[in-house]
């Protein structure tokens, strides 16, 4: 028997995990884009098993290996503290550039945006990262804005951590249209109302920005 068409067998979302991710980078997306109707998500990583968080209270599991997956239609990348490590491994830079180059679209989530650099794809392309990390940037050719989400063709970048619900709800409008994009934005009651107006460099005073290093992860591992 043939195999599948993409058509046929649905979208195929490979989300790209690592040893000390922020967990929100991964399950924000996967909690979207898991409701399109026919599509399959996979947690993909170098060595499938748990994957620990960057806090070291939470593991994700990675059922598959990278080569499980090598022709998704959606590579979404997660950021954290362990993006350092996995920008500087060659298995994953590898299966992101072949992943690329077949899928619709390729996406990242807070300094996931790096790992994307690093694999050359973010050369010559406006991009975005979390704030603390986003003049680095410009070490694999991209451009630096501010913006939460930043569509360049079929690269789409996301600020850090909550901006990646934005991104996949963007997703989820590419895929599917409007209205089931606005239906998994009810179903999931996305709303936000957040108590204060401190989310971003712009609105927070600088007595709140100087206690970041305090509440962020520690970068040592557990």
């Amino acid at each position: 028997m043939a195999p599948r068409s993409r058509h046929e067998r649905g979208v195929e979302i490979a989300i790209l995990v690592f040893d000390r991710l922020t967990a929100l980078d991964a399950v924000g997306p996967y909690e979207v884009l898991s409701r399109l109707p026919g599509a399959t998500v996979r947690f993909v990583a170098t060595e499938p098993g748990p994957k620990r968080t960057d806090n070291g209270f939470l593991a994700l599991v990675a059922e598959h290996a990278l080569g499980d997956v090598p022709h998704p239609d959606i590579v979404v990348v997660s950021g954290g503290f362990g993006s350092r490590a996995a920008l500087a491994d060659a298995r994953v830079l590898e299966w992101l550039r072949t992943a690329h180059a077949g899928s619709r679209w390729t996406t990242s989530v807070c300094t996931g945006s790096l790992i994307l650099g690093a694999a050359g794809i973010l050369r010559g392309l406006k991009a975005t990262t979390h704030w603390a990390s986003l003049e680095q940037l410009r070490d694999f050719g991209a451009e630096p804005v501010t913006d939460r989400v930043v569509e360049q063709g079929k690269v789409i970048t996301a600020a850090g951590v909550s901006s990646g619900i934005d991104m996949a709800l963007r997703l989820a409008e590419l895929v599917a249209g409007r209205d089931i994009a606005q239906a998994i934005q009810l179903s999931i009651e996305y709303d936000p109302q957040p108590p204060f107006d401190a989310g971003s460099l712009a609105k927070a005073p600088a007595r709140v920005r100087d206690l970041v290093a305090r509440v962020r992860p520690a970068p040592a591992g557990r």
